[in-house]
C-alpha cells in the first residue's frame, strides 16, 4: 500500500518538474515568473506571448497546495512572483472579460491571502466584476463573458466558491445569498435529471428567454458544483452527494476520472479531483468515502502512467494511457495537463496527510 511518505514524494516530484520545464520570468522584469504555455520551450513560450490567464491562477493554486504540504518561505516567494508576474503579463489589471478566468484568480488569491501573500484590493476588484456578471437572463446566473448570450457553469461555479467564501471573510452580508443563488440556478436550469450530471451552459434570447442549452458533461462541471456545495455546507450537502454519485457512474472507469485532452481541457480532471478531496474532507455523508477512493485511484493512474522526460516525470491527457512524447501537437507538451496531474497527486496527499483516509490496496 503506498505510504503518506511516498504520496507527498509524488507531489513534490510533480511541483519541481513543471516548475523547472515552464516557469519563466515575465519580459526581464525583476519579481516575475509565470508558467509558459507549452514545454518543450519555444520563443514565444520565453516571452509568454500565449498567456493563458486562467492557467496561471491554478499554477499558483498548485503552488499554494504545495506550501500547504511543506511550508517554505522559498515557496512562499514564487507565490508572490506568480501573483505579480500575472499581473504584470495582463497589463497591470486584475480582471479580463471572461468571468469564470476572473473568479479562478480570485479564488487563487483568497488563498494566497490565507498563506501570507495577500492581494485585497485585487480580490476587491475581482469581487465587484463578478458581482456585476448576474442577470436574470436564462432565469439567472453570472455571464460566461462580457456583452455573451451564454451562462455556464465553468463561470458559474467558481464564482460561488469564490462568493461563499468571501462571505466568511469581511465580504459583502449578500455575497452568501449570491453564492446560494447561483449554486439553485445551476440546480433549476442546468442539472441533467437521467444521469444526475450538470450540463456546460445555456444560450439566451436578448429578451432573456433560453434559446438553447448546451448538454455537454465535463468534469470541470461537476467539479465547480461540488466544491460549491461543500462551501455552502449542509443545505446542499445532500446536492454534493449526488454529483459524486453521478461522477462515479458515469465519468469515471474504475475510479479514473476521463480526461478532456490538452487546452483547457487539460484542467478539467484535476479540478474535479481537488474538489472531490475537499469533499471527503469535509462532507458529513457516505459519499465523502466514494470521493476519496475517486482521488486516490485518479492519482495513482496519473503516476502509473506517466513517462520520464528530463526534469522529471510527464503526465497524460488521459490518465489511463500511457503517456506519449512532448512532440508538436501532442497534449502533453500542454502547461494545463501537467498542471492537471500535478492537481491529482496534491489531492491525494492532502487526503491521508489531512483527512487520514488510505489509498485501496492494488
Amino acid at each position: 500500500m503506498t505510504t503518506p511518505k511516498i504520496l507527498n514524494a509524488r507531489a513534490g516530484v510533480a511541483e519541481r518538474a513543471v516548475e523547472s520545464r515552464h516557469l519563466r520570468r515575465v519580459w526581464g522584469v525583476p519579481g516575475t515568473v509565470l508558467g509558459s504555455a507549452a514545454w518543450p520551450v519555444d520563443w514565444p513560450g520565453r516571452v509568454h506571448v500565449r498567456f493563458n490567464y486562467w492557467w496561471q491562477a491554478h499554477l499558483l493554486d498548485c503552488v499554494l497546495d504545495a506550501q500547504l504540504r511543506a511550508p517554505s518561505e522559498a515557496r512562499l516567494k514564487l507565490v508572490r512572483r506568480l501573483v505579480r508576474g500575472i499581473r504584470v503579463r495582463n497589463v497591470v489589471s486584475w480582471t479580463n472579460d471572461f468571468y469564470d478566468d476572473v473568479a479562478w484568480l480570485g479564488l487563487a488569491l483568497q488563498r494566497a491571502e490565507r498563506a501570507g501573500a495577500g492581494k485585497p484590493h485585487a480580490v476587491d476588484a475581482i469581487a465587484r466584476r463578478l458581482r456585476s456578471g448576474w442577470t436574470d437572463h436564462g432565469g439567472g446566473g453570472i455571464w460566461w463573458k462580457r456583452d455573451d448570450d451564454f451562462k455556464n457553469v465553468p463561470a458559474n461555479g467558481p464564482a460561488a466558491i469564490f462568493f461563499a467564501r468571501l462571505s466568511g471573510r469581511g465580504g459583502e452580508r449578500e455575497d452568501l445569498t449570491r453564492a446560494r443563488s447561483i449554486v439553485d440556478w445551476l440546480e433549476d436550469c442546468l442539472r441533467d435529471p437521467d444521469t444526475g450530471l450538470f450540463w456546460d451552459g445555456l444560450h439566451v434570447h436578448p429578451d432573456g428567454s433560453v434559446r438553447e442549452v448546451e448538454k455537454n458533461f465535463y468534469t470541470y462541471c461537476q467539479g465547480v458544483v461540488l466544491g460549491a456545495c461543500v462551501e455552502l455546507g449542509p443545505p446542499y450537502d445532500d446536492l454534493a452527494a449526488g454529483v459524486i454519485t453521478a461522477v462515479d457512474k458515469h465519468l469515471a472507469a474504475n475510479g479514473v476520472l476521463r480526461g478532456h485532452g490538452g487546452g483547457d481541457g487539460g484542467l478539467f480532471s484535476g479540478i474535479l479531483l481537488r474538489y472531490l478531496a475537499q469533499a471527503a474532507l469535509r462532507l458529513d455523508r457516505p459519499e465523502a468515502a466514494k470521493a476519496a477512493d475517486l482521488v486516490f485511484r485518479s492519482a495513482e493512474a496519473v503516476w502509473g502512467n506517466r513517462s520520464m522526460v528530463v526534469s522529471g516525470p510527464l503526465f497524460g491527457p488521459e490518465w489511463t494511457e500511457p503517456t506519449g512524447r512532448p512532440t508538436p501537437g501532442r497534449a502533453e507538451r500542454d502547461l494545463s495537463v501537467q498542471l492537471g496531474g500535478w492537481m491529482a497527486l496534491e489531492a491525494a496527499a492532502l487526503l491521508e496527510r489531512d483527512g487520514g483516509f488510505a489509498p485501496p490496496r492494488r
